[in-house]
């Protein structure tokens, strides 16, 4: 069972789920190598990857866990990390997290 949940903006978060996103950009490092929850921010990410994917800011949930991620590795250098995902799984129900959602990591239980 996932602990923690990373927080991805949308459309990058159902990119994720399809299995077309496979590294996460991210600043910093990190050593967490285990299955987490994606939640799908209620940030809005760049309209251009919207459109790239023919949709539009509301056409996909935010504000909720959608699915899970295995974090597999962590490569890059200062200031240019990319965080490795594998095996991502939906969840059935989209999740409202009981507690609140930080930038990056937070406990969603």
């Amino acid at each position: 069972m996932c602990k923690r949940a990373l927080s991805v903006r949308q459309p990058y978060a159902e990119q994720i789920m399809r299995g077309e996103k496979v590294f996460e950009f991210r600043s910093g490092p990190t050593k967490i190598r285990e299955r987490v929850y994606i939640y799908a921010s209620l940030t809005p990410g760049d309209i251009e990857d919207w459109e790239e994917m023919n949709l539009r800011p509301g056409d996909l949930p935010t504000g909720v866990l959608i699915g899970t991620v295995e974090l597999a590795d962590c490569t890059g250098e200062l200031g240019d990390y990319e965080w490795h995902l594998k095996a991502p799984e939906r969840l059935p129900i989209n999740l409202k997290p009981a507690k609140h959602p930080q930038p990056t990591w937070f406990f969603p239980f």
